[in-house]
């Protein structure tokens, strides 16, 4: 009886801290073998960004009011207790297919990345890093990633840990025809990173189209997958939100969408629970604003296993080979 009442208050503890209802609160804790004691299951605050994106690498102060604004951004995400902020593609610095085109700016072409203010952009995410040091909060931010001469950059999400370093970078890999012509160089892997014991997989610009990428990450084990785009180049950026909840309910994990302010009357950015639903969405103003929430892993919810069963070959041994009825497709 002592094991089941303290068992209750620290239900009833979760759920005053959270605002949660004491059901939502039990969902977060787990039974022991032994069915005596629960012990928390995991979870995280995690919070979710859009920005309205600069679009030339050549203009120093458009990259610098860009850097301002994400480090404003985390700063009010740590006062929402978020323990790992998400960023749009291209937040610090998006660049625009005709402005960085050698025959720009009227015609589409090879993009001159010499012009690009590359120390700027070096600065500003150095500041980043800094303040995700003083905040203890890991970060995943859009930008530009500079390769060796002549190669093309990649574009890119940096991994920036709650130590102020680089954990890791994912590098766009299924890009558009314009990226992979005149923009960029293309990634070669799949990234995930571990915050808390949360798994996290990274996706980045188009790649929401590709249902491959998304079942590769569950393959790959995240408990989320954090999704950073532009959007579409016209309006329509629901079509892209809708393709998130997609993946997120057809491989039983949550999917954080990141995505341009512009794009917020039709889909601004948001959480979408491993059921499909969204859990929180940021305002649908055309403007910069976070929002932060808690997801969790729920023992109870058998739908991930039962797929993983269902694609490991189960439905074999019941197939029937030898009845002319089920061989015959014409016969009623």
């Amino acid at each position: 009886m002592t094991a089941n009442r303290n068992f209750k208050r620290r239900v009833r503890a979760r759920a005053a801290k959270t605002g949660e209802s004491y059901t939502s609160a039990l969902r977060h804790f787990r039974s022991t073998s032994t069915g005596d004691d629960m012990s928390e299951a995991k979870s995280m605050r995690l919070a979710v960004a859009q920005v309205v994106l600069g679009d030339d690498p050549r203009d120093k102060d458009a990259v610098r009011a860009s850097g301002q604004e994400i480090r404003r951004l985390m700063r009010e995400a740590r006062d929402s207790d978020a323990r790992l902020i998400h960023f749009p593609e291209g937040a610090l610095c998006w660049a625009h297919k005709l402005k960085m085109s050698v025959n720009g700016p009227d015609h589409i072409g090879p993009a001159d990345w010499d012009r690009a203010e590359w120390n700027v952009l070096r600065d500003e995410l150095a500041e980043i890093m800094e303040l995700a040091r003083e905040l203890r909060l890991w970060t995943v931010v859009g930008s530009i990633h500079r390769l060796t001469p002549p190669h093309r950059p990649h574009n890119s999400l940096y991994v920036i840990s709650d130590r102020g370093e680089v954990a890791t970078r994912y590098d766009e890999r299924l890009l558009s025809n314009t990226k992979i012509t005149y923009m960029y160089s293309p990634g070669s892997a799949p990234v995930t990173f571990e915050v808390d014991g949360v798994r996290f997989g990274l996706s980045l610009g188009i790649e929401v189209h590709f249902p491959e990428a998304f079942i590769e990450y569950e393959q790959l084990d995240v408990d989320c997958v954090l999704f950073s785009t532009a959007g579409p180049p016209d309006p329509g950026g629901r079509v892209f939100a809708t393709e998130a909840q997609a993946h997120a309910l057809t491989n039983s994990y949550w999917v954080s969408f990141a995505v341009d302010a512009r794009h917020a009357a039709d889909a601004p950015s948001g959480v979408v629970s491993p059921r499909g639903a969204w859990l929180a969405q940021c305002s649908q103003r055309e403007m910069p604003s976070v929002i932060t929430t808690e997801i969790f892993d729920d023992p109870n919810d058998l739908a991930r296993p039962w797929r993983r069963k269902a694609r490991a070959g189960i439905y074999e041994p019941h197939l029937v080979h030898d009845d002319p009825r089920s061989n015959d497709r014409s016969v009623v």
